[in-house]
């Protein structure tokens, strides 16, 4: 028969209980050590990213921005007149010359009015002509009789020099002699009135003929200008260079200042760039710059900042100090870098794809044995195009990350392999 044995399961019992509070006590104690360790660092493929080392030197500060060449000067030939469009003999892209007719206006009213004018002229010029004649045959004439004066005044004074002789000899009457003393002495008055007519006539001439010629050269003027506007109807660019708008069709009515064509110089062109209004306020005038016109790089120099924004940026125009490489043409599409500065003994990296100006980021920063890269807190300082400065965080000899890692944003460590 079996003996009943209350101590074993006694003992049996408490051993399960034993067990199971171990068991319990080993979880809690895996889960609190599980809850305390960090969570696994993400995998980065090593090929994916770019990386760079910090330096100490010289730092180079510019902009970029893209742009097109455009010409220097751009010739704007408006209308003289009114007109009608009558013919178009080129079209834009076309080399020109200063004296290419372009364009043929027409302009019948025009044509009169020049057709007066010079009648007009020709009607002044006779009159002149006239005038002249008949100031001199005037002058002629009191030259005449102005000698006649002359003549009879020196009889008279002869007359009196032989009266005046025989009078003393006692061969002339007293009275005779007094009346010959006298008409010597009137027509030695009216002898020097007479001269003085005479100069005073020529003297006047030259204000009579200036009134003529006056009216002439009023009217040689105003042919000129009708004559001048006429042949404007004539369109020429008074340029050599290409054709770069014509805005005009055949049988348009256009008036007087309309613009009918531009034409530039080829020759002649500076770059425009579009440059980003936070990177455009250190940009100055007379700063270096490079032109790459995907066919050779030119040297060139800021001569313009436009003051207003568009769109987010402002047009900076550079001179060209270099020849133009084959192709350069108006509209061609360039890119130019600007040099604000260079900075001397400074600590500086390649600008990572999140790091503007003046800010503060996080870099990954690669470990010594370059397996892993933690995240730093990095104060950026002046920026570049491909450089940034570092004004803490970083020190000469680290290697960082560059790449966009914003993915990677909740860890503050990555694995790289």
């Amino acid at each position: 028969m079996d003996i009943a044995r209350p101590d074993e399961k006694r003992k049996k019992r408490i051993r399960r209980t034993i067990y199971i509070s171990v068991a319990l006590v080993i979880v809690v104690a895996i889960g609190l050590g599980l809850s305390r360790l960090s969570p696994a660092a993400p995998s980065v493929d090593r090929a994916t990213i770019f990386t760079d080392t910090v330096r100490r030197g010289q730092m180079l500060r510019d902009v970029r921005g893209l742009g097109v060449l455009v010409p220097e000067t751009i010739w704007t030939v408006p209308a003289a007149t009114d007109g009608r469009v009558e013919k178009r003999y080129l079209l834009p892209g076309t080399p020109v010359k200063a004296d290419t007719v372009i364009l043929d206006l027409s302009n019948p009213q025009l044509e009169q009015q020049e057709l007066d004018a010079e009648y007009q002229l020709k009607g002044a010029q006779a009159t002149l002509e006239q005038t002249k004649a008949t100031l001199q045959n005037q002058l002629m004439d009191k030259r005449t009789q102005a000698a006649t004066t002359e003549s009879q005044y020196r009889t008279a004074e002869m007359t009196m020099e032989s009266d005046e002789q025989l009078g003393k000899l006692g061969l002339k009457p007293t009275l005779d002699v007094k009346t010959a003393e006298v008409q010597a002495e009137e027509l030695q008055k009216e002898n020097a009135l007479a001269q003085e007519e005479v100069q005073t006539f020529q003297d006047s001439i030259a204000p009579q003929l200036a009134v003529a010629q006056a009216t002439v050269d009023q009217k040689q003027a105003l042919y000129n200008l009708y004559k001048t506007q006429l042949d404007r109807l004539h369109v020429r660019p008074g340029i050599d260079g290409v054709l770069q708008e014509l805005d005009v069709d055949v049988g348009q009515q256009v008036t007087a200042g309309t613009v009918l064509l531009k034409v530039a110089q080829p020759t002649q062109l500076k770059a425009q760039l579009q440059i980003a209004e936070t990177q455009a306020k250190d940009i100055q005038i007379g700063q270096k710059a490079s032109i790459d016109t995907h066919n050779g790089i030119i040297p060139g120099h800021v001569i313009r900042i436009d003051p207003a924004v568009v769109n987010g940026t402002r047009t900076v125009d550079v001179k060209l100090d270099g020849p133009l490489p084959p192709g350069a043409v108006p509209q061609l599409s360039v890119e130019g870098t600007i040099e604000i500065e260079r900075l001397a003994n400074v600590l500086y990296v390649g600008r990572p794809v999140h790091g503007d100006e003046d800010s503060k980021v996080g870099l990954f920063k690669l470990t010594d044995d370059g397996k892993e890269a933690v995240r730093v807190q990095v104060q950026l300082g002046r920026a570049s195009v491909n450089d940034v400065e570092i004004l803490s965080g970083l020190k000469e000899g680290d290697q960082v990350i560059l790449s966009d890692m914003s993915a990677d944003d909740n860890y503050d460590r990555v694995e790289l392999k």
